[in-house]
């Protein structure tokens, strides 16, 4: 939302999140079954190769900001994401957050043989939300879906579109005070995409703290004040969302 009024980074504003010198890395095999075999065998890792993710990249983000990421495919932006959200563990440096960081997104945690409306408990509880809360908001979340009797069958036999919906109704259904988005989440037909882009602006404007990757500079400047752009692993740039946005278009 344009007009989100961010916090001034200063002293007296609580801090949300602070990376010290994060790296991080993973490794790559060129023959999964060749290499597997090879490390069982002699532990040589044929075909082992480290991907430097991410390369001491550091900075401060204060309650009430909405810090937008870019950077081009690669560049370690969902890879810094990712470890903010706890998913994935630094080799070196520290990431430390006021509350704990929800990142958008439950189809990890979705049973394709359970129903829909099983399924919408099941994602429920891995965001975080209480039994009570789950009951309290479950008639809500369904009828946001808009599949009505559907939510009865097995997931498995729900279309891409059908189960886009189910997932981006589960993963709004709780606001976090630091909140995460990799990518936009507005899903579905028209119809539905105007409902869903609502509902993410609403999301936005009572998140605490806004962290957003996406690869779409309207959407960023729309709904960021400020810009960090993640290159090769590291920080290019880190300012005011126009500007670093402007910059940014003007290598691209």
């Amino acid at each position: 939302m344009g007009d989100r009024d961010d916090a001034v980074a200063s002293p007296r504003t609580p801090l949300a999140l602070r990376l010290t010198d994060v790296h991080i890395e993973y490794e790559l095999f060129a023959e999964r079954r060749a290499a597997l075999r090879d490390r069982f065998a002699s532990r040589a890792g044929d075909g082992r190769r480290v991907v430097r993710a991410v390369n001491g990249v550091s900075f401060d983000v204060y309650e009430g900001e909405s810090v937008g990421m870019l950077g081009s495919n690669g560049s370690g932006k969902s890879t810094l994401l990712a470890a903010i959200a706890g998913l994935l563990a630094p080799v070196a440096g520290e990431i430390l957050v006021s509350a704990e960081p929800k990142l958008m997104g439950v189809g990890a945690t979705l049973i394709p043989a359970a129903s829909g409306y099983r399924n919408i408990r099941l994602g429920c509880l891995a965001l975080g939300m209480s039994p009570d809360a789950i009951e309290e908001q479950f008639d809500e979340i369904a009828a946001f879906t808009e599949l009505g009797d559907a939510l009865e069958r097995p997931l498995r036999t729900f279309s891409s579109g059908m189960r886009a919906r189910l997932h981006f109704a589960i993963a709004t259904a709780m606001t976090p005070r630091i909140l995460l988005i990799d990518e936009a989440l507005a899903v579905g037909d028209k119809g539905f995409k105007a409902k869903s882009a609502a509902r993410i602006s609403d999301m936005l404007a009572d998140a605490g703290t806004l962290l957003l990757v996406s690869h779409s500079m309207a959407e960023l400047q729309s709904h960021c004040k400020r810009g960090i752009w993640i290159d090769k692993g590291i920080v290019r740039m880190d300012g005011p969302i126009n500007e670093v946005v402007a910059a940014y278009s003007a290598e691209g």
